[in-house]
């Protein structure tokens, strides 16, 4: 096929465009580039693209395109809350814009990378599936949910969206993020001898390595239409529902020489949840996933060391927020995080 991902200079998208290259597809990307530069060790070789901000994409993007690949976002929570309008703006309306325009162009499969954080304060300690209400509490995960509601009700015979729940992600990637749960806490154990925790520990938490997510969406997208079309799937593994205690504490054997330190100075995190991922097992004969949070502490540490992760690179370059706060004080993007001209 060939397939336009969004977000491909992205973390996840980095991972997953060789990963579809090598099924035999040919990726087009398209990426605003604001995270273009935050890369731990060589550069990726990034496939042929576009440079556009999502809110700017016209018919001509997606023309003769088969399938959509949609990972492009503002990504984590701490941004959506510090700017929530242009999280809804940029994560739901640009994004429904984008299934529109790739609708009307006779594109038949949109893969929608939704987040688990769906489920956020679900609470209990049953697994939740796929049909469980769906309670949000931060603007992140609140657009995820009108992006669902809103190509739900653009599928048809010829359209079909799916909505990949990822579990949180972690794992090595060429474009770094450090401000996800497990890559975050690896690199405090590196580069201070303490994995830190600032919860009280207790929150469940799914997580997926992006190597898995890639395989998923692969599988995804090939998969025969009445097994995917118009559905929700959960993205990860059972083995990998842990709580951040728990976490923290594979991270400290995972490294060696490093403490667990459990502050509690951020009180108890109200998204709590262990999330049943079946449904895609069985959508997906013979899919499951292949990393456990042990074997991804492992790989984080060992490419830190090797590319030299610094302190300076660990807090302001591979952190999102930051990224975007110092590219904002340079002038080089403006109040809406598009480019300067």
């Amino acid at each position: 096929m060939r397939v336009l991902l969004t977000g491909h200079q992205g973390y996840l998208g980095t991972v997953m465009a060789p990963v579809l290259a090598a099924a035999g597809h040919e990726v087009v990307g398209l990426d605003a580039g604001l995270f273009a530069d935050c890369v731990l060790g060589p550069t990726p070789a990034d496939p042929s693209g576009h440079r556009v901000d999502l809110r700017d994409v016209t018919a001509e993007h997606v023309a003769g395109v088969d399938a959509v690949i949609h990972l492009a976002a503002l990504s984590n929570d701490p941004l959506g809350s510090l700017a929530p309008e242009l999280t809804y703006d940029i994560n739901h309306h640009a994004s429904v814009r984008l299934a529109q325009l790739a609708r009307d162009a006779g594109v038949r499969r949109f893969l929608y990378a939704s987040t688990c954080s769906v489920y956020g304060a679900a609470g209990g300690d049953d697994l939740v599936a796929e049909e469980a209400p769906l309670r949000p509490v931060t603007p992140y995960a609140e657009s995820k949910v009108r992006v669902e509601d809103d190509l739900h009700a653009l599928a048809d015979g010829d359209f079909s969206p799916v909505f990949m729940r990822n579990a949180t992600a972690f794992g090595y990637s060429p474009r770094l993020r450090a401000d996800i749960v497990l890559n975050n806490l690896v690199g405090h154990a590196l580069l201070s001898g303490e994995v830190l925790v600032l919860s009280d520990g207790t929150p469940w938490r799914p997580l997926v390595h992006a190597a898995d997510i890639a395989r998923a969406f692969a599988a995804a997208l090939v998969a025969p239409r009445e097994a995917v079309h118009d559905r929700a799937f959960n993205i990860g593994s059972e083995i990998n529902n842990v709580t951040v205690a728990e976490i923290a504490e594979q991270v400290a054997e995972a490294v060696g020489d490093s403490r667990v330190v459990i502050t509690g100075e951020n009180g108890a995190d109200p998204r709590s949840y262990r999330v049943d991922f079946s449904r895609f097992r069985t959508a997906i004969p013979g899919f499951d996933c292949e990393w456990t949070v042990k074997q991804g502490a492992l790989e984080l540490a060992d490419a830190y060391r090797k590319h030299g992760l610094t302190r300076e690179d660990f807090e302001r370059r591979f952190t999102r927020l930051a990224v975007l706060r110092a590219a904002s004080d340079a002038g080089t993007v403006d109040d809406t995080l598009r480019w300067r001209r």
